[in-house]
C-alpha cells in the first residue's frame, strides 16, 4: 500500500462504524523500517489524535477500522516522509521522497520512492527535520 494513497481514508470504529476523522500521516520508525503511528484529523475544532498502528483492527483500500480511538499515552514527534530531503550518511543528496509502499498487515516499509529511484528498507538509517538519512550504497 502506497502512503500517498492513506493519506484522507476515513478512520472509523468497530461496531457502530462511527467515523472519527480521516488519516493526515504516517509517522514512520525510519531505522525500524515501519509505520508506527497513524495521525488522524478529526476536523478543524477536534483538532488531531494519534493512534498506534498496533490499535488498527483493519486496514483496507477505502478504510482503516481502530479498536480503540484512545491516543498513546506519549506520541512520538512526528516528522513527514513524504516530501523530505534524501541524503546518505556522507551527506550526498540523494533526491526528494515521492511516495513509499508499505505493508498493510505487518507495518514494515517496503519501499521508498524517491525522484533518484527505489530505496530498499535495509538502506533507511533515521527521519529527522531536514532528511531521510540512507546508508551509503547502491539502490535502485
Amino acid at each position: 500500500m502506497l502512503f500517498s494513497r492513506v493519506r484522507g481514508l476515513p478512520v472509523l470504529t468497530p461496531g457502530a462504524a462511527d467515523r472519527i476523522g480521516v488519516v493526515r500521516a504516517l509517522t514512520v520508525d525510519a531505522a525500524a523500517g515501519r509505520v508506527t503511528h497513524v495521525r488522524i484529523g478529526r476536523g478543524r475544532l477536534r483538532g488531531q489524535a494519534v493512534v498506534a498502528w498496533e490499535a488498527l483492527g483493519a486496514v483496507g483500500t477505502d478504510m482503516l477500522v481502530v479498536r480503540s480511538a484512545d491516543g498513546p499515552a506519549r506520541a512520538p514527534q512526528h516528522r513527514d516522509l513524504l516530501g523530505a530531503r534524501v541524503l546518505t550518511e556522507c551527506g550526498e543528496e540523494r533526491g526528494t521522497v515521492l511516495d513509499a509502499a508499505f505493508d498493510p498487515v505487518t507495518a514494515r516499509v517496503e519501499t521508498v520512492l524517491t525522484t533518484f529511484g527505489e530505496v530498499p528498507p535495509g538502506l533507511l538509517l533515521g527521519l529527522g527535520d531536514h532528511a531521510l538519512v540512507i546508508r551509503t550504497g547502491h539502490h535502485r
